[in-house]
């Protein structure tokens, strides 16, 4: 099978190969990739920048996919040959990637796709619907009613943040960027220009100073800072982006619970590999119902010009960037 394959972290250059396909073994998938969704961890694996979660060169990296069954393990239940699946399944340490012809995965990882998304809109769910759902509904248990605001709501995970809130029944704000609030506003949410508006008076203005009851940071640093202070009494601040050191006074004396989400953590353990597949068969009803859908970047990438899909991930691209790995993607 054609795969990219990168054999150092220096450089960070995909090669074209032909290698061989695995076989899938016990609890295993394999799967024909149609399409690889790129994500910034994406970027920062290939560059060396993610120690946690680099693989051992040479390796096939990609941790989004969408594609269909070719072959099925002893001992997998709910999947038959043919099936269309899903699911951030690969390219971390130790789990071969989607930016090959052909993925091996573990079948708890994945989910059947939504029947109403092309395979390309499905590769760019995965990763950005997991990280919502772990900390907009395990963590924050979000509920209707509450106001809940989205730092960076126009972004990857920001976008299906604003709309998972929406289709649980939230009242939904997000910061974004002057040229982005329509999509904000598109997808459900009512939009606060950050660069216009502190963060005093946006809670002034929405909360009557009182603070939201969830808070979903994408963005880290200053931006998270700000949060501590933005949060009701007794709320929940869950973030995606907490990389840096902070003060928790501000957030400690509104009685407010601050969660983390590190989405590739059951890939690289092992655990919880289960809860991953049921969140995306979760998600396939609320896609299928029209609650939830990707927003994809125009533009189109295939193997050929995955280094430029990497490229336009690094730069900021138009939310979610998809390499077509199969010519029908």
């Amino acid at each position: 099978m054609r795969a990219l394959i990168l054999d150092t972290y220096q450089n960070g250059r995909f090669r074209d190969a032909d290698i061989q396909p695995r076989s899938p073994a016990h609890g295993e998938l394999q799967i024909r990739v149609h399409a690889s969704g790129v994500n910034p961890v994406d970027v920062l694996i290939r560059t060396g920048q993610a120690p946690f979660a680099m693989p051992e060169l040479p390796a096939v990296l990609g941790t989004d996919a969408a594609g269909v069954v070719t072959a099925v393990g002893a001992g997998v239940k709910g999947f038959a040959l043919g099936d269309e699946v899903y699911g951030l399944a690969g390219g971390v340490r130790g789990l071969p990637g989607s930016l090959a012809e052909f993925m091996t995965v573990d079948a708890a990882l994945m989910a059947k796709k939504p029947a109403n998304l092309t395979m390309r809109e499905a590769a760019a769910l995965p990763l950005v619907a997991l990280t919502a759902w772990e900390g907009l509904v395990d963590r924050a248990k979000v509920q209707s009613g509450q106001k809940v605001l989205v730092q960076g709501g126009s972004g990857g995970v920001g976008h299906v943040v604003v709309q998972l809130a929406k289709a649980f029944g939230a009242e939904v704000y997000a910061t974004a960027q002057p040229q982005k609030q329509d999509l904000v506003r598109a997808l459900g949410a009512t939009p606060i220009d950050y660069m216009k508006t502190s963060v005093e008076q946006y809670v002034k203005i929405f909360t009557g100073g009182k603070g939201f009851d969830i808070i979903y940071d994408t963005v880290g640093g200053d931006t998270l800072e700000a949060s501590l202070g933005a949060i009701n009494h007794y709320g929940h601040i869950t973030s995606c982006a907490a990389f840096e050191t902070h003060n928790l006074l501000i957030s400690s004396l509104r009685c407010a619970v601050i969660s983390a989400v590190y989405v590739l953590y059951p890939m690289l353990s092992g655990e919880r590999r289960a809860h991953h597949g049921a969140i995306l068969r979760e998600v396939t009803q609320l896609v299928e119902a029209g609650r939830l859908r990707p927003v994809l970047d125009p533009r189109r990438f295939t193997l050929d010009t995955a280094m430029d899909a990497h490229d336009a991930v690094k730069a900021g691209a138009n939310v979610k960037v998809v390499i077509d790995v199969a010519k029908d993607a």
